[in-house]
Formats: C-alpha cells, structure tokens, sequence
C-alpha cells in the first residue's frame, strides 16, 4: 500500500506540470523527426574542376563521370584564383607531359571522386588511343599482309602506352587526410556551445530555486544589470572554456589549420556567450532541474544536426531554413572557413553578424524574461 501511495503521489504531481508532460512525449518525436530528415537527404558528392592545358578528349571523359563538372580555363594562374575564391574543388594542370593536380582536399570524399575521374578518363582515353591505332595499322596492312594483320593487337598490346604521371598536390592536409578533418572545426563549436549552454542554465537555475536570485531581485537593481552581471561573470568562465577546448582540440587531435588561431579563438569565444545567453534564458523558463534538462534535446540537438557536418546544400530548401536561424549554423562555417580553408576573419563579416544578432536578441529576451519574477 504504500508503494501505491507513492507511486499516486509521484503520478500526481507529473500530471500537474504539463510542460514537463509535453517535453516528455515531444522532444523524442522531434529528434527522430530530425534523424529522419538529415539520413534521407540527397548525400551525393558533386565536385567542380578546373583545366588548363587538358585535351578537349580528356575533357569529355572526365565531364562524363556522374557529379563531375569541367571548368576549361585559360591559364594555371586562373584556376588557382578559382580554387582560392572556393569556386572550384580542385585543379587539372597537364604540362611537360604530365598532370599537375590540386585538390582543395577540405572535403576528403571530393578528393576522392577527383582521383576517380581523372583515372577513369586516362584510362578511357588510352583505351581509346590503343583502339584507334590497331584499327588503322590492320586497315593498312591487311590488304598487304594478311598474317600481319591479325598478330597487330598482340604486338600492339604489349606496346601499349604507359599511362601520364600524375602529381598530386593538396591545398589542406595530405592524402591521409579523412572526413574526420572535416567535421572537426564543427564539432569543436558544438561542444563549446553545448557544455556553456549546460553550466550555465544549471548554474542560474540553482541561483534561482535556491532564492538567491529572488532576493537580488528584490533590491533596487534593473534587470538589464542581472542580465548583464551574470553574463560577465559565467562570460569569464565561458571564454576560458573554450580557449582551452580549441587548443586542446588543435595541440592533442593535431589539427592543421591553415588560418589563425586568434580568430579561431574570437569566433568560438562569441559562440560561447550566446550558448552562455541561452541557457540563461532557458533557465528563466524552467522549473527545475529536470525540465532543463529536457530542454537539451530540443535545443542542442538542432544545433548538431543543422551545423553542416551534413551538407546543408544536399537537403531540400525548407530545411535550409531551419538552418539559417540556428546559431551553430555560423559559427561551424566560420570555423571551417578558418581552419580548412585559410579564410581571414574580415572576409568573414556575414556570419559575425549573423552570430551577433543572436547575442542582441537573446540579451533582451532575458531581460524581457525576469519580468515574470519582478513587475519592475
């Protein structure tokens, strides 16, 4: 009996909190709804190369390989310009009898692909150059020599042309380099976002139900003076939160980057107080340590799903959407644009403002947000 009797009690007060309630049975269905969208999306790899001094043939055969497209272009100083400018994945450069071959190489699975193409369109066109010649020796000589004409393919076969040399070279990495090298300037934000948003909003919620915050509010001090009070202190700790997580990331994984550190360091430090503003704001919204908790998958998984470790461009236009108004969204292209590509960060000012907004807004939400414990 009185198992039951706890078990009513318990039952009871679940009952009673209705949000707890909804989040229970709405945050599962959110995040397979979101699975669902991110594994059926369109994952095909499309790369876009350059060529200078490639034959027309050559051209063709490569341009023919599914998600390949040839960008002829007039001299190698262009083309480098080109892959700089990230309007192309890589550069095919035939000169002194063999190819030249750059590969942007931020995107493991588009080296690949370019290694494949050029290969299946030597071959072909080899292939192609073998056929063509057997043909027009037999033509010739079959109305002369007979016997001669039917030996042509086996001598010719063992004449066949030795395939071009090939040098590659990579803009980022080395042929070793995985699709994990990809994905880490996005991960290392996710986790600054995710353990500021969780040490924050846990950190206050404790202040509040404790009543510490109840009795700042019931001095003479504004709100904007809480919000920002709090935001300076948990700031400090943020910042140094996420220094440590990017130089631990570069120094023990040994993560090549091509940019610099500092913007690395100032793009991640932005990052950290908006996660810092929004677990704030969440917990204003909720009662307890359980319902902050529940709140996790509804905003941290977003976050990882929409952050462009896959490919926002693959997906339909709706879910790009999503992604435009999800913080991580900017602060994963700017990293990766940092570390995989060598970008500076005054050519980063989109997603600086983009991020920037973010922290205006969810400033004033959690100034608007003590409202509901002080009318003043």
């Amino acid at each position: 009996m009185r198992i039951l009797a706890i078990t009513q009690r318990v039952l009871k007060e679940l009952m009673r909190d209705k949000r707890t309630l909804a989040l229970m049975f709405f945050a599962p269905i959110l995040v397979m709804w979101l699975m669902n969208v991110m594994f059926s999306a369109n994952s095909n790899t499309h790369v876009n190369l350059a060529t200078v001094n490639v034959s027309s043939s050559l051209q063709r055969r490569i341009d023919n390989v599914k998600d390949v497209t040839i960008h002829p272009v007039a001299s190698e100083q262009r083309a480098q310009d080109q892959l700089r400018q990230q309007s192309v994945d890589g550069i095919i450069y035939y000169h002194d009898g063999r190819y030249e071959v750059t590969y942007a190489n931020t995107d493991a699975s588009k080296t690949a692909l370019t290694k494949q193409a050029l290969k299946a369109g030597l071959t072909q066109q080899t292939i192609g150059t073998l056929t063509g010649t057997v043909r027009q020796l037999q033509h010739t000589l079959a109305s002369t020599n007979p016997q001669a004409g039917r030996a042509l393919p086996q001598q010719a076969a063992k004449q066949s042309p030795t395939a071009p040399k090939i040098n590659n070279h990579y803009n980022y990495g080395d042929e070793n380099t995985n699709f994990f090298a990809k994905i880490i300037p996005i991960l290392m934000g996710f986790f600054i976002f995710f353990f500021v948003f969780l040490v924050s909003g846990m950190g206050l919620l404790g202040e509040r139900t404790s009543g510490t915050l109840g009795r700042l509010l019931a001095t003479p001090v504004k709100r904007s003076e809480i919000v920002y009070g709090y935001m300076l202190s948990y700031g400090i700790i943020a910042v140094l939160q996420s220094i440590v997580i990017v130089l631990a990331t570069i120094w023990l994984l040994k993560v090549e980057v091509v940019g610099n550190v500092v913007s690395i360091i100032f793009i991640s430090m932005l990052l950290a107080l908006i996660a810092l503003a929004f677990g704030i704001l969440l917990s204003t919204l909720a009662n307890s340590e359980f319902q902050m908790m529940q709140f996790i998958p509804i905003v941290i998984v977003p976050q990882i799903f929409f952050s462009g470790i896959i490919p926002l461009d693959s997906m339909a236009a709706w879910v790009r959407y999503i992604g435009k108004v999800l913080p991580l969204t900017y602060a994963g292209d700017a990293l990766s644009s940092i570390v995989l590509k060598g970008v500076s960060i005054n050519q980063l000012g989109g997603d600086i403002l983009a991020l920037l907004i973010f922290l205006i807004i969810l400033v004033i939400l959690n100034i608007i947000g003590l409202k509901r414990y002080r009318k003043v």
